[in-house]
């Protein structure tokens, strides 16, 4: 009964947010690919009717999602559903695999609990009802680092530069690899993203050409960065009273960031699923505009703080994900969206960065966590037969 309930719960939470977000983003990757590819447009002109939102990707990321161009919207929605809750059962499946065996309960039964607290989770319901490519992007990253990168695979490094030739955002990974002095995998990383572009400007050169020189630089196409939802360091400074420093103070706490970040990922090189947990991280913080469907960047870094509390080795961390993952799917944030309620709403309204700042600092990275299972089989079963 508590699995149903908690199905029934994340499916309340996701369409709940479907009826407010009305999978905006997929009609606007859907629009623009048409209009590229169907109408012979460039992608990068056309805009969502009555918005000034547009494609922000690269190129490549339209060559991608070309095949959108020759189906129903209603197909494109039920397939990025679909991909949503999948990537979100592997994710799950990737990094808690481990914990979940040991929790003495049939692995089916805890692997659907912990699937349903992922899609309750906000930043993946967001994701579901924008219709987003963070969880997808996601899900190319981590494959790669677990069982590429951390297994010294020779095509270790690809799936981190596909998907940054799709969007930037995950060439932060790329700097992880050059911290931690994985010089082959970082040139994997770069040559997969180069090549990717340099494939899509030779098909398309006007678009290509269209989106380095002008759209990538147009902050007008992302929206306001003191919009509630962006929930990133600058998005935090933009909305204080101090803002007409904001682009200095900014660059200072991306700097300090970094830095931190940097201290303890190249101090432990060796733990791959505690670099990703933090590089998540630091990518939501750094970046400029962080949507809240971008904090999907996030679940590695809670997953790998209950990981350590369960396994006895520090409570601290578990508990700081515990509280992150409940005010995160509560929605509490947005109770202080256009109201201006200093000091409480300082807080309220940053509850994502501030919650990120927290996993950047504690997140554990070392020795004395157990490596995630790739064994996707045992799921139906459980690892003890039942």
């Amino acid at each position: 009964m508590s699995l149903v309930g908690s199905a029934l719960l994340a499916v309340v939470l996701i369409f709940t947010a479907v009826h407010r977000n009305q999978f905006f983003d997929s009609k606007v990757y859907y629009g623009a690919v048409k209009y590229w590819f169907r109408d012979g447009g460039m992608v990068y002109d056309w805009l969502k009717p009555g918005t000034p939102y547009g494609f922000t990707y690269p190129p490549f990321a339209g060559l991608v999602m070309s095949p959108m161009s020759v189906l129903p919207f209603a197909a494109v929605v039920v397939l990025a559903s679909i991909g949503t809750v999948l990537t979100t059962a592997l994710l799950v499946w990737w990094l808690a695999g481990s914990v979940l065996r040991r929790t003495g309960h049939p692995l089916w039964f805890v692997f659907g609990l912990a699937c349903c607290a992922g899609l309750a989770f906000e930043p993946v319901r967001e994701t579901f009802s924008f219709g987003q490519v963070n969880l997808l992007l996601l899900t190319v990253v981590t494959g790669d680092m677990l069982f590429g990168v951390a297994r010294g695979r020779w095509w270790g490094g690809i799936g981190i530069g596909l998907a940054t030739a799709i969007k930037l955002t995950p060439g932060v990974f790329i700097l992880y690899l050059l911290v931690t002095r994985r010089w082959k995998e970082a040139g994997t990383a770069i040559g997969a993203a180069a090549g990717a572009s340099v494939l899509a400007g030779a098909l398309f050169p006007d678009q290509s050409r269209e989106f380095w020189t002008s759209a990538l630089w147009d902050t007008n196409r992302v929206g306001s960065l003191q919009f509630l939802s962006n929930q990133s360091e600058r998005g935090m400074i933009a909305r204080l009273p101090y803002d007409q420093i904001g682009s200095k103070i900014w660059l200072v706490c991306v700097l300090i960031t970094l830095v931190w970040w940097g201290l303890r990922v190249a101090r432990n090189p060796g733990d791959v699923v505690g670099g990703l947990a933090l590089t998540g991280v630091l990518g939501c913080l750094v970046s400029p505009v962080t949507w809240i469907h971008h904090c999907v960047w996030l679940i590695p870094a809670l997953i790998r703080c209950l990981e350590r509390g369960w396994s006895g080795v520090g409570r601290g961390p578990a508990w700081l994900a515990t509280a992150a993952y409940v005010l995160m799917t509560s929605h509490l944030a947005w109770l202080w969206e256009n109201r201006p309620w200093p000091p409480m709403a300082i807080l309220g309204s940053n509850l994502y960065v501030l919650f990120s700042l927290a996993l950047l600092i504690w997140t554990p990275i070392g020795a004395g966590v157990p490596a995630p299972d790739p064994a996707p089989e045992k799921v139906l079963t459980g690892a003890d037969g039942r």
